[in-house]
């Protein structure tokens, strides 16, 4: 008798054709949607930077002042003499005093908000921090002028008096702080909610398991944030301070309002004066002739520049620390 095997039964659903070809064609979409958008994106960078470019050419043809290195900015004079000495060094030393004091906090209430707050506390504070970021600069600078400018009197004394052998925090000069040192803490204030937001979402993606194997092996919580957390978000943090620090860099109304602005660079940070890309452009732009906006447009060409190299170095600080950044998680 011939021996006979049984046949196997598929019970699977059939699967239309014309769902399948609709989700590749799906994809195909979804695909060149994709990659369109990113060529637009390229496209648009490359035409601000042209149209920059050329404006900014036109401005530095006849400029008689090394560009660099000339404190005035006289667009308007002939012949014409500009430069972006002191507006580069201000830009610079207002960032940094914003990220020096912005960054620590900023992560400090992230890992308080994701790690130390209860629940009923955490939420509400969450929403109070992001909707700091919401609020308008000019409410800030209106702020910065109105209250925080009369107040400082006081810490930049307390600076004077015990660092001011460091050189930096020595005040030379009698005055209301409509100083670098001012721009950098009301800079600080505004990005803080930006830092802290995307620096909380990053804590709370860190794996569960993690954490409950360094509590497992006696750690306590501080051992389980400076072991576990912090490792895992390095690369989200560093993300979300270059965030802030663009913002820094070109805030505008904010800094216009506090700032007594001056074409002289000074160590002394507490000192009123000096002057940043952003507040140059919009306290001259309207009063500026068509060569002389052409010559603000050559410096908003190097602020361009200077946000793509800060931005450029944090890919570079994030693609060598990827083993950090959770994608293999």
């Amino acid at each position: 008798m011939a021996s006979t095997t049984p046949t196997q039964i598929d019970t699977a659903p059939p699967v239309a054709k014309s769902g399948r070809s609709t989700g590749r064609a799906g994809d195909k979409i979804f695909a060149g949607l994709s990659k369109g958008s990113g060529i637009l994106l390229l496209a648009i960078m490359a035409s601000i930077a042209a149209f920059l470019a050329y404006r900014a050419s036109i401005a530095l043809a006849d400029n008689e002042g090394n560009f660099l290195t000339t404190f005035d900015w006289n667009a308007s004079a002939d012949p014409p003499v500009f430069g972006i000495a002191v507006l580069l060094f201000g830009t610079v030393v207002s960032s940094i005093v914003a990220m020096a004091i912005a960054v620590p906090i900023a992560v400090g209430i992230a890992l308080f908000i994701s790690h130390y707050a209860p629940r009923k506390l955490a939420a509400p504070l969450a929403y109070v921090v992001d909707l700091l970021a919401a609020v308008p600069s000019i409410i800030y600078g209106i702020w910065g002028a109105l209250f925080l400018v009369p107040y400082l009197g006081g810490l930049n004394s307390w600076l004077d008096e015990y660092l001011g052998w460091t050189y930096v925090f020595d005040k030379t000069e009698v005055g209301v702080a409509r100083s670098l040192f001012t721009v950098g803490i009301l800079l600080a204030i505004m990005i803080l909610p930006i830092v802290t937001s995307v620096s909380r979402e990053v804590f709370l993606q860190v794996p569960r398991m993690n954490e409950e194997a360094a509590l497992a092996l006696g750690a306590t919580r501080w051992e389980v944030i400076r072991l576990s957390v912090l490792p895992f978000g390095r690369s989200g943090v560093i993300s979300a301070s270059m965030l802030g620090l663009g913002r820094a860099l070109g805030e505008t109304m904010a800094v216009a309002t506090v700032l007594s602005p001056s074409f002289l660079i000074s160590g002394h940070i507490l000192d009123a004066g000096g002057g940043t890309f952003a507040q140059n452009i919009a306290a001259k732009f309207d009063e500026a002739n068509e060569f002389g906006r052409d010559a603000l447009i050559a410096s908003g060409l190097v602020l361009f520049l200077l946000t793509l190299l800060v931005n450029g170095t944090a890919r570079l600080i994030i693609a060598r620390r990827k083993d950090f950044s959770g994608a293999n998680a």
